[in-house]
């Protein structure tokens, strides 16, 4: 079974010895996207919806670079700084997943990459 390392310059480029997403085993896995501009590299200022909504269009890009949509992602994890804004996250997140969401697990957590209020990771099925 062969690993495909994924990359497109329409997805923030990695900060760190990883890869923004991995082909392997009929699964797309994507690194954890958080809310940069891909072509700055600069963190989307503002409120947790602008940056859930940055972080989920990178997630978008990634998908797109392999011909796949929101509608192939089987798993998501969503880490937000505070768990007060779960459902401004899931207000932007229900505008990408529609119907037949993924299953999904959304934890609080400390801190984040460049102090961004959200990162969202997704596993998706390749066709």
């Amino acid at each position: 079974m062969m690993k495909k390392i994924i990359s497109t310059e329409n997805a923030p480029a990695a900060i760190g010895p990883y890869s923004q997403a991995v082909k392997a085993g009929g699964f797309l896995f994507l690194s954890g996207q958080i809310p940069l501009d891909p072509k700055t590299m600069a963190v989307v200022p503002g409120c947790v919806a602008c940056q859930t909504e940055q972080a989920l269009k990178n997630m978008c890009a990634l998908l797109e670079s392999e011909g796949l949509t929101p509608d192939d992602v089987v798993k998501t994890t969503a880490f937000i700084r505070n768990m007060d804004d779960f459902g401004t996250v899931n207000e932007i997140y229900a505008k990408y997943f529609a119907k037949d969401a993924p299953a999904r697990s959304c934890v609080e957590v400390a801190k984040l990459p460049k102090d961004v209020l959200v990162e969202i990771e997704a596993i998706a099925l390749c066709k």
